[in-house]
């Protein structure tokens, strides 16, 4: 079967199987003759149950460690230490939040540093809150690498067109043609380093994991 086809019938797209290709959870064949990756039944056997314990929540990891030789007996119990750990952090926070909708209070007559300090004992304790400040600023963080990114490949690329043009303003002082590839080879070689850094750095801030994938 060809990618395509796999993506309709177990419902996971293409982006994600190529990523769980790439964390090697996932090893289809390949075509003697073209080269092209071959899924069958044991693939999607395989990524059925990528999506099973992805919607269940386990972590890459633990996946990795049952395809390795691993139980699942023994994932899903290291699995549900941290969901209850995470279901007690709930119900602490539907608590806090409960306490504050009963208070009926203006957003400047709270006392914020007060529920941070109590916050931050539950968290001496094992809590852990929904901490959403850390996604607001990652859009900034992906904007700076990006504008980054572009400034440096336009400075690159303008000096590239520059050498170019005054090497072929008045050909008889042009230098040789090796020298010209050479001068013109460098920025461009900076620009793919560059461009390189950039999707190194989007996977960083990413964390390692497309959007898509963490739904499975």
């Amino acid at each position: 079967m060809k990618i395509k086809e796999v993506e309709a019938q177990v419902g996971i797209t293409k982006k994600n199987i190529r990523f769980y290709e790439e964390q090697g959870l996932l090893s289809p064949r390949r075509d003697s003759e073209n080269g092209y990756r071959d899924y069958g039944p044991q693939e999607v056997a395989v990524l059925q149950q990528i999506k099973l314990l992805r919607k269940l929540g386990l972590p890459l990891e633990e996946i990795r460690r049952m395809q390795a030789g691993g139980t699942v007996a023994d994932g899903i119990r290291r699995h549900l230490v941290t969901l209850e750990r995470e279901q007690r952090s709930l119900e602490q926070s539907i608590e806090l939040c409960r306490s504050l909708k009963d208070r009926e209070e203006r957003l400047d007559a709270l006392d914020a540093n007060l529920l941070l300090e109590e916050m931050e004992r539950l968290e001496q304790t094992g809590a852990t809150f929904k901490d959403k400040q850390r996604g607001d600023v990652r859009p900034i963080r992906y904007a700076a690498a990006v504008v980054a990114a572009l400034l440096t490949t336009a400075l690159m690329a303008g000096l590239i067109a520059l050498m170019v043009w005054g090497f072929t303003v008045d050909s008889t002082d042009a230098p040789p043609l090796a020298l010209l590839i050479v001068l013109v080879a460098i920025p461009a070689v900076i620009i793919l380093g560059v461009l390189l850094a950039l999707f190194q750095r989007i996977k960083e801030i990413g964390k390692g994991e497309i959007d898509d994938a963490k739904r499975y």
